[in-house]
């Protein structure tokens, strides 16, 4: 080969490996800003449900007198850009500092947007390492047919668990006062509330509903709210007001849940009994909204939650 023809064939590999780059970087960049776009729409997903006891939605605020629906929907698109960032670190398989470094950054942007009010700090949690999640199973690290939660307790579970707490969260204070295992245990299991309960109860709904989709996300919600031990109604009643939230639940589930008839008036009644005792179940909206995301991205009986809800992001 000619010295010509040789710098020709190095220059073509050269251009041939930086065109497949380009492509693995312009793939990578789509993927992450899809999910970040299902994480942001998992939420206001959850704010657009109703009724859910005691929660903000459309309708009413719920139990709450310092935020509403337009204050979620700013903040969900306030911390979109940071959903992004946390696939992108999962493809790099970052380390938990990373992960925290910006989801701290998203929380910063949650409170400037909604003035100090706490709308979903919960949410960048968990929806942001379902995110991370995401980008570590698109990557080549083997983890191709992983549910997203066992990723998050294989990956990164023990630094979860053994992270920095912040003391004066209601979360924290309930898990120190009633010895409850809170967020940190939840993801560092690999969140079971959303693939054992969650999950499920959505795919269960939809069957039985025939695909409506707000009616399952309500069906999701009472039946977490009756078995999770949720920091925030522990924050808000006591260990009273968890067991009476639980029940009031529970009874809306034995009926019939969203199969009984005339099912939006008992759940109304269930929420307006909520309002008057202040509760709010935070913690089950912020699972809900996880169970939304992690069914957009996790295979369903053979199909994708995609092919039951009209309400899906393109």
């Amino acid at each position: 080969m000619s010295a010509a023809a040789s710098r020709v064939a190095v220059a073509t590999a050269v251009a041939a490996r930086d065109a497949a780059s380009s492509g693995r970087a312009l793939r990578s960049a789509r993927w992450a800003e899809r999910v970040a776009a299902m994480a942001e729409h998992s939420l206001l997903l959850e704010v657009s449900t109703f009724p859910k006891p005691g929660l903000v939605s459309d309708i009413d605020n719920g139990s709450h007198t310092d935020m509403d629906a337009a204050i979620f929907r700013r903040s969900a698109a306030a911390i979109r850009p940071f959903f992004r960032e946390l696939v992108v670190a999962g493809e790099c398989n970052a380390e938990m500092a990373v992960l925290r470094r910006i989801g701290l950054r998203a929380e910063r942007a949650m409170l400037e947007t909604t003035r100090g009010v706490n709308t979903h700090r919960g949410a960048i949690f968990g929806i942001g390492l379902l995110c991370a999640a995401a980008g570590l199973r698109a990557s080549d690290h083997g983890y191709m047919n992983v549910p997203l939660g066992r990723l998050v307790a294989v990956r990164w579970g023990r630094d979860i668990v053994g992270g920095p707490r912040l003391p004066d969260s209601h979360g924290e204070m309930a898990r120190r006062r009633y010895g409850t295992g809170g967020a940190r245990q939840e993801a560092a299991r690999g969140f079971p509330s959303v693939y054992e309960v969650g999950l499920p109860a959505l795919q269960a709904a939809l069957r039985a509903t025939a695909g409506d989709a707000a009616a399952a996300r309500v069906q999701a919600c009472f039946e977490l709210i009756a078995i999770l031990e949720d920091t925030n109604l522990l924050h808000r009643g006591g260990a009273d007001g968890l067991r009476f939230a639980q029940q009031c639940a529970q009874r809306f589930l034995d009926a019939g849940g969203v199969r009984q008839p005339r099912w939006q008036e008992h759940a109304e009644a269930v929420h307006r009994a909520f309002v008057e005792r202040r509760l709010s179940p935070g913690g089950a909206a912020d699972v809900l909204a996880m169970s939304v995301f992690a069914a957009d991205l996790e295979p369903v009986e053979g199909r994708w939650w995609a092919t039951h809800s009209e309400e899906h992001v393109a």
